[in-house]
């Protein structure tokens, strides 16, 4: 019989740290090549951009950052290649639009970056609560697309509402309002009982997955609004959102994830008229290296044997729809919850 023992499963893509806008700079430590400090706003930025000369030393945590799954290269797509393709194709592709994506600094919210610039992105900015990671991820990025394609790093945690409106002011400077945006910072309480749910972890997490997803679609909507630009959000909900999870007791979590999709669709309706697509995207249990845990174990033989496919998500499960949903192919779509589940939520 598996044990519903009190155990805390995270998949933390914003940390409960907050590193406010007015604090200091990153203290000094391995130098970065091609590195920038970007302070605009005071909000301090690492920008990644080829062939300029390093203006600051940053710390880069390269243990951590080895350990994470990712590719060896990130090929962007070039302006041949996509006067080669057909008028259907073009549309599937984010060519030169400035995307946003937060907790993507590692997992999912990194794969999708990646995705969204081998699908044409001009621009990438990561938002991620970790800043060490963070700088590291931006590194590493950069150099994987042969250090084509500018990354931008800020550490944002998306409980932050003032730190994420400099920092969109920021970009808005700097590259114009954003094109895109992916807000897949989020975190999970799971294994807890409601009965015995503690107060400051509830209000910890709605922060994070709900409030954060509200502090963020605002601050890039009203910077869409004021440029006249049309533009896409996509919010990573969960299929948590619309069902019940078994075995494990996660009230919290699925109420978050539920708000998300009732915002999106609600976010939807009102801004439709300023030409601003809003959906949602709602994975299923995925392989992610935070769920690659002994304790997990015998919960993870039941979420399989619960899933018509038979397993659970890779962490590039999600480009496809994520660059779909980011791309004009997606024009007539907003308000969609889309479930990306290998099948779980059908029984």
């Amino acid at each position: 019989m598996f044990s519903r023992s009190a155990l805390r499963v995270a998949r933390i893509a914003a940390r409960p740290s907050v590193t406010k806008a007015t604090r200091a700079p990153f203290s000094a430590g391995a130098k970065l090549w091609n590195a920038e400090f970007v302070g605009e706003k005071e909000v301090p930025a690492v920008s990644f951009e080829g062939g300029e000369a390093q203006r600051s030393t940053l710390i880069v945590d390269k243990a951590s950052s080895s350990k994470r799954n990712t590719v060896d290269t990130v090929v962007p797509l070039t302006q041949e290649v996509y006067d080669s393709m057909t008028p259907s194709l073009q549309k599937m592709t984010i060519k030169d639009k400035t995307v946003i994506v937060t907790g993507a600094a590692r997992g999912l919210g990194n794969m999708m970056a990646r995705a969204c610039i081998e699908a044409g992105a001009k621009n990438m900015i990561i938002f991620d609560a970790n800043p060490e990671l963070g700088i590291a991820s931006a590194a590493e990025l950069h150099a994987a697309t042969g250090s084509k394609i500018p990354v931008e790093f800020y550490p944002i945690d998306v409980r932050d509402a003032v730190a994420i409106d400099q920092a969109v002011a920021s970009i808005t400077e700097k590259y114009g309002a954003p094109d895109v945006l992916i807000n897949s910072a989020g975190i999970a309480d799971s294994n807890i009982p409601c009965e015995i749910y503690d107060h400051e972890m509830w209000r910890r997490l709605i922060d994070i997955n709900l409030n954060g997803s509200f502090f963020m679609a605002q601050a890039v909507g009203k910077a869409m609004m004021a440029a006249n630009k049309p533009g896409s959000i996509v919010l990573v909900a969960s299929m948590s959102g619309s069902i019940v999870n078994y075995p494990q007791e996660q009230s919290c979590y699925n109420a978050s994830k539920a708000g998300v999709i009732q915002f999106g669709k609600s976010l939807a309706a009102e801004w439709a008229k300023y030409n601003i697509r809003v959906n949602c995207i709602s994975p299923g249990y995925m392989d992610t290296a935070l769920n690659n845990v002994p304790a997990l174990d015998a919960q993870k033989k039941i979420w399989k044997s619960m899933t018509p496919q038979a397993r659970l998500g890779a962490v590039n499960d999600l480009n496809g729809l994520a660059v779909f949903l980011a791309s004009d192919a997606s024009s007539f779509m907003t308000g969609s919850n889309v479930l990306i589940d290998g099948g779980y939520t059908l029984y």
